[in-house]
């Protein structure tokens, strides 16, 4: 829906002394975040007929900072020049933080303080994407609620496990803004224009930027394993979510038939009817999901990562692995996560001979070749 607002409406704006914001840029930074956030401010300056917003572009030695596409961007000034601004007037009122510098380095010591120090003097702090682990090593996250990218997110929880990380769009906890990365960078940055300038404002910078949508905070990233499907009903997506918060124990039909208020057999429609095959089909497929991530982007033991994804052993965890991704889980996590999953059906063939024994369409099972059948039956686990 869009909003006009009358001139009147942006001459009562109080005239308040610009808020300076320091974006710290780390190699590796996502391009787009950063032109959101950018483009949010300068709109900002436009639709409210002053300098709402001035901001540096630092990093940890200043220069150039390449970006994840490539692109170099020059900042403005070194880490250590920054943090003189703290206690000077030219004090940032709002520390953005993208990408995050690299564990074993000086680099993350040095960004960490610097969060820190600025957090001591009541500086508001954020990030975007993969920049939100850098306010987690900080400390600055903990006991409180960050949204993580939903790639992310199984190995952000089993690292800080006094964070509470969500797969959502954005959060906003005690001045600390935190964000998945990508496009939710200007839904976060909209919702920052509001905090500080009012409602006015931020739809018209919607407006100037032809934003058909601006997403809430608390709304879901994605749905797994939905991209090819259409519009869902309603209660399967309830149900889909029930699954992902319960994926370390699994959840039985009749624990997902009482959630929903509907008979057994009218959950397995529902599922067969909006996504072609049966609740618990389903189930493990976003558990494998779960494992997949874990296996590319933690050091876990094979045995920990079946028993958090709700696999009764290791033997049942790899073969049930194999044979939805045709790879066993040692040699899925020996690939860049990339590559794992984009990896082609020729190099499968390649490295497991006998991969098409195992490969089964959606719906489908194979009961001689070790297949789990299809349908649940009451008190099995979905």
């Amino acid at each position: 829906m869009v909003h006009q607002w009358s001139h009147r409406a942006w001459a009562s704006a109080s005239a308040i002394e610009p808020i300076t914001v320091a974006l710290y840029l780390a190699t590796g930074f996502e391009l787009l975040a950063v032109s959101s956030a950018l483009d949010v401010f300068r709109l900002t300056n436009k639709a409210a007929g002053r300098e709402a917003f001035r901001w540096r572009i630092v990093s940890q030695l200043g220069g150039a900072v390449k970006a994840s596409c490539g692109i170099a961007v020059t900042t403005e000034a070194d880490l250590a020049q920054e943090r003189r601004y703290l206690m000077q007037p030219e004090r940032p009122m709002l520390a953005l933080v993208f990408g995050d510098e690299d564990d074993d380095g000086r680099e993350t010591r040095v960004l960490s303080a610097w969060l820190r120090e600025c957090r001591q003097r009541r500086i508001g702090a954020g990030a975007f994407g993969n920049g939100v682990a850098a306010l987690a090593k900080a400390g600055l996250l903990n006991d409180r609620k960050c949204a993580v990218h939903w790639e992310a997110l199984p190995w952000f929880k089993e690292r800080f496990m006094r964070v509470e990380a969500a797969a959502t769009v954005y959060e906003v906890d005690n001045n600390i803004w935190s964000c998945a990365g990508g496009t939710a960078a200007f839904d976060m940055m909209i919702e920052l224009v509001k905090y500080h300038c009012g409602e006015p404002v931020a739809v018209s910078v919607a407006e100037l930027a032809v934003a058909g949508r601006v997403r809430m905070g608390d709304e879901r990233q994605r749905l797994p394993l939905l991209r090819q499907h259409g519009r869902l009903n309603p209660t399967v997506v309830k149900l889909i979510e029930l699954m992902q918060r319960n994926l370390a124990a699994p959840l039985t039909m009749a624990d997902l038939a009482a959630a929903a208020g509907l008979s057994r057999r009218q959950v397995e429609r529902l599922f067969r009817n909006n996504l072609g095959r049966s609740p618990c089909r389903y189930f493990r497929e976003l558990r494998l999901e779960h494992a997949k991530l874990l296996l590319a982007q933690s050091a876990m033991p094979v045995l920990e990562i079946a028993v958090s994804c709700g696999f009764v052993s290791a033997s049942h965890f790899s073969r049930c692995f194999r044979e939805a991704h045709q790879i066993a889980p040692h040699e899925a996590r020996n690939l860049l996560v990339g590559r794992f999953r984009g990896v082609s059906m020729h190099a499968l063939e390649q490295r497991t001979p006998r991969w098409n024994q195992f490969c089964f369409r959606d719906g489908e099972t194979n009961h001689a070749k070790g297949g789990e059948p299809d349908v649940v039956r009451s008190g099995d686990a979905a």
